[in-house]
């Protein structure tokens, strides 16, 4: 690895102290927010979690009923039943800034939903509890495809972060300060040699009066 090429003198050495101060500073704006993100994101986590275990067992439930429908009526009897939509959300996309963190949010502008879109004469009853259960489940699955992509993002950002605190941390730092100890013992070994040579000089003025 090649060393850093460096010039000994007292500017360079207010140069780098002043460098050292700034890239201080930045390193503690920076870890505290990755710390900051960290926190935000444990909670968006967390969120995600509950919404992901609350859909998966609805969705499971919705299976269930569909599957039991499925084995009283007759598929042509479901698909008729089914042909017509049974409703339309108007979403609204938006960004949010989470820490620098540029994030969907979806929101629910209008929604037109039927209770039921077909007649109750030709199905069962457990299609007509799936068909209320998708209801349900269709703006939590909207909601935890937000989250989901809030986790992906947030997470991402925070790598980025820990990878720009660690570069900081171990390699920045360390450099700025071995480069200005390495130009004050070089000024000191200059004092001391100037100090010597000035004592020299005397000594061999005073000797030739």
């Amino acid at each position: 690895m090649t060393r850093e090429v460096i010039n000994p003198t007292r500017m360079e050495l207010s140069r780098l102290k002043r460098e050292l101060e700034i890239t201080q500073r930045g390193y503690k704006l920076l870890k505290d927010k990755q710390d900051e993100l960290i926190r935000l994101f444990m909670q968006v986590v967390e969120t995600t979690r509950t919404l992901r275990e609350e859909v998966s067992q609805l969705l499971v439930l919705t299976i269930k009923k569909l599957n039991l429908a499925t084995a009283r009526t007759s598929q042509s009897a479901i698909f008729d039943s089914l042909i017509v939509p049974s409703g339309s959300y108007e979403l609204s996309f938006k960004r949010e800034n989470i820490m620098s963190v540029i994030v969907p949010k979806i929101e629910f502008a209008s929604e037109k939903i039927i209770k039921l879109p077909y007649s109750l004469a030709y199905t069962s009853s457990s299609l007509d509890q799936a068909m209320l259960m998708l209801k349900d489940l269709t703006p939590k699955l909207i909601m935890l495809a937000q989250m989901e992509k809030r986790v992906d993002l947030m997470s991402y950002e925070i790598e980025k972060t820990r990878r720009r605190v660690n570069a900081i941390e171990h390699i920045r730092l360390p450099n700025l300060r071995e480069n200005i100890k390495i130009i004050v013992l070089k000024l000191d070994d200059n004092e001391r040699f100037n100090t010597v040579r000035m004592m020299k000089s005397k000594e061999l003025t005073t000797k030739k009066k």
